[in-house]
């Protein structure tokens, strides 16, 4: 979600949006806040909170910049804005609302805040990565749920089961699925990764895992500290789960299956790990290497 900052106007000016924006983004970077969760800067972040409380569309701020706001508005708005800053909590968890492209999703602290690349390449269309015409695919580590609904949203023939460790975490996605009427199409299941898929395989398999080594789980922000850790740690390297996924996959993928996995900035060293393997990484707003894609037959020699 990005915002042109506002033209600076006087700071005598109160009751519009512009004024309520210009107080945000001074108190946000005081306090030193840290983004990554929807947004990238104090402007969007300002933004998406006031026109969330304003009750308007979160991607129509100019429109709105010199609307003069009732009280109460104003006291909603602020409100929520100094939370932010008290708190330190993403601002999704503060409106319980997250966004992958068009698509909105509830979130609050049982699920970390979406934010996959993933995302990208289902609203993009299969063709570029996916060589089949699956029907039938799997979101290991769902969380919100997010990655199983857009899947399902982008390929109306499949059927999808939506697997993750965390009951906590299946609640929200079920949540998700059923805001999405996707209930007869997107199956929820308690597993850790394939635990409880034994006999189960999939045209596409996808997984948002965790990622995050360990001297980085000690770095992170306030804001990724309100995450649930097991939705981010992953050992001393941050690719314990995809090893174990590398490991299992090929036992869970049909003849022809593609394996999709982010894996954020540890391209380096899974390239380290497996130097026989062709990943292939696709592009992404933020470049390529933060997701690989596998064919099974790459992959037959680790089930």
């Amino acid at each position: 979600m990005k915002a042109k900052r506002p033209i600076e106007t006087p700071r005598t000016a109160h009751g519009t949006v512009r004024a309520l924006l210009a107080y945000a983004i001074e108190r946000f970077d005081r306090a030193g806040l840290s983004y990554g969760h929807g947004t990238a800067n104090a402007l969007d972040e300002a933004a998406w909170l006031i026109l969330h409380a304003l009750g308007l569309p979160p991607a129509n701020l100019d429109a709105h910049l010199d609307k003069p706001l009732a009280a109460s508005q104003w006291k909603a708005a602020k409100a929520l804005v100094d939370e932010r800053v008290r708190t330190r909590k993403p601002a999704a968890y503060l409106m319980h609302e997250a966004w992958l492209g068009p698509h909105r999703f509830y979130v609050d602290e049982r699920v970390i805040v979406p934010r996959s690349f993933i995302a990208e390449l289902l609203n993009r269309g299969r063709e570029s990565w996916c060589r089949t015409n699956p029907t039938s695919v799997l979101d290991l580590c769902t969380g919100s749920g997010c990655l199983a609904i857009l899947a399902a949203l982008a390929l109306p023939q499949v059927a999808v089961d939506a697997a993750d460790l965390s009951d906590d975490a299946l609640a929200v996605a079920r949540r998700n699925v059923a805001d999405y009427k996707l209930g007869p199409r997107i199956r929820l299941v308690k597993s850790d990764l394939f635990s409880a898929l034994s006999g189960k395989t999939y045209d596409l398999i996808v997984s948002n895992p965790p990622y995050v080594k360990a001297a980085s789980m000690r770095r992170l922000p306030d804001e990724y500290r309100k995450e649930p850790e097991m939705a981010l740690a992953s050992g001393s390297d941050g690719l314990d789960h995809t090893r174990r996924i590398l490991a299992e996959a090929a036992r869970h993928l049909n003849p022809g299956g593609t394996l999709v996995v982010e894996i954020g900035r540890n391209r380096k060293a899974l390239e380290r790990a497996y130097p026989e393997l062709p990943f292939e990484w696709p592009a992404t707003s933020a470049g390529r290497g933060f997701v690989f894609v596998l064919p099974r037959e790459a992959l037959r020699g680790k089930a």
